[in-house]
């Protein structure tokens, strides 16, 4: 059987930051070919790709994601605890995943597919990639840090940028420009203030202003000012949409950026359920099946220096997914 936690060190020791995954889909592709699966690298861009690997006619698809954020964390195993960059998102579900199915086939079930996806963390275009693979399943397993529950459904997100517009000038004569900077900053906090929608189980819409640029020197009065805001969506984004255009009329334009719709997913009896706030692959992969969503560790560690996740939990996830894929297959 396969040990679950030297696997994850194995994956959280290759470095691989959104774009530069190659290193860790060779050793996926190998580690699976190895124990007979059928595997098939789908290239994404060049020297990346994804990993798709069956034993049949899948009817069941455990994915998540080998990329990793930066900067790069080496594991350590300390306390019980596996530390390093993807020790919860996503490299330790993966390698839960990746024990989980190669049980499963030595138990001789065949109706299991993996997939691993490259580039989730920016834009991913990984799953835009896989969603066009023949796919075969009838449900979708995802995983994210969930502290091992079933989550019930998942925040959407609209990304939009803020752009206020000034005059340049000398900035011995202020009078002759117009700053872009200080109606931004007057702007940006009445963000607020506002009536966001709420959803009885996802909660209420949360917003983060992740992003601030303006102006080119100290002695220049600023003539652009943007900023970035990432909105968690709870339900139909067109009220919330209204709502923003309705803040920045006359004051800031606003370009659109990348939505992801909000998610509710499929759970199964025996396993404890939660609403997530953050967003995953899912709608991008709706051509494998009913989605769940499903992973050892938690999101409050994820991209963070200190990101971890305790071994009993990561061996108890080999289990899960295993029980997981039984249900689903029995149904």
């Amino acid at each position: 059987m396969t040990d679950v936690v030297a696997l994850a060190s194995e994956l959280l020791a290759i470095e691989s930051p959104t774009g530069k995954e190659g290193k860790a889909v060779d050793f996926v592709a190998r580690w699976l070919v190895s124990r007979g699966w059928n595997v098939t690298v789908q290239e994404v861009t060049p020297g990346r790709g994804n990993v798709w690997a069956s034993r049949g006619r899948g009817a069941v698809t455990l994915s998540t994601h080998l990329d990793t954020v930066p900067p790069y964390v080496p594991p350590a195993l300390e306390g019980g605890m596996l530390k390093g960059r993807g020790a919860c998102d996503a490299k330790g579900i993966a390698a839960a995943m990746l024990a989980a199915a190669d049980r499963l086939a030595l138990a001789g079930e065949d109706r299991v597919d993996v997939l691993m996806v490259v580039g989730e963390e920016k834009g991913s275009d990984g799953a835009r990639a896989a969603n066009h693979l023949p796919a075969t399943s009838r449900f979708l397993v995802n995983g994210e840090p969930t502290e091992s529950k079933l989550a019930s459904g998942a925040k959407g997100s609209q990304r939009v940028m803020v752009r206020v517009r000034g005059r340049e000038a000398h900035s011995a004569y202020p009078h002759l420009g117009r700053s872009a900077i200080e109606p931004m900053l007057a702007l940006l906090p009445t963000l607020h203030q506002l009536d966001f929608p709420r959803d009885a189980v996802l909660g209420d819409t949360t917003f983060n202003i992740g992003t601030l640029r303006g102006g080119t020197e100290a002695n220049v009065i600023p003539g652009l000012c943007e900023s970035e805001v990432m909105f968690r969506v709870v339900g139909d984004v067109a009220p919330l949409r209204a709502t923003l255009e309705q803040w920045a009329a006359g004051r800031a334009e606003l370009e659109w950026g990348s939505y992801i719709p909000a998610q509710r997913f499929h759970v199964i009896d025996g396993f404890d359920v939660v609403p997530v706030s953050y967003t995953s692959d899912i709608p991008l992969l709706d051509r494998w099946g009913t989605p769940l969503l499903f992973g050892p560790g938690s999101i409050s560690v994820a991209h963070t220096p200190d990101e971890h996740i305790a071994v009993e939990e990561l061996r108890a996830a080999v289990d899960a997914y295993e029980r997981i894929v039984r249900s689903l297959l029995a149904a």
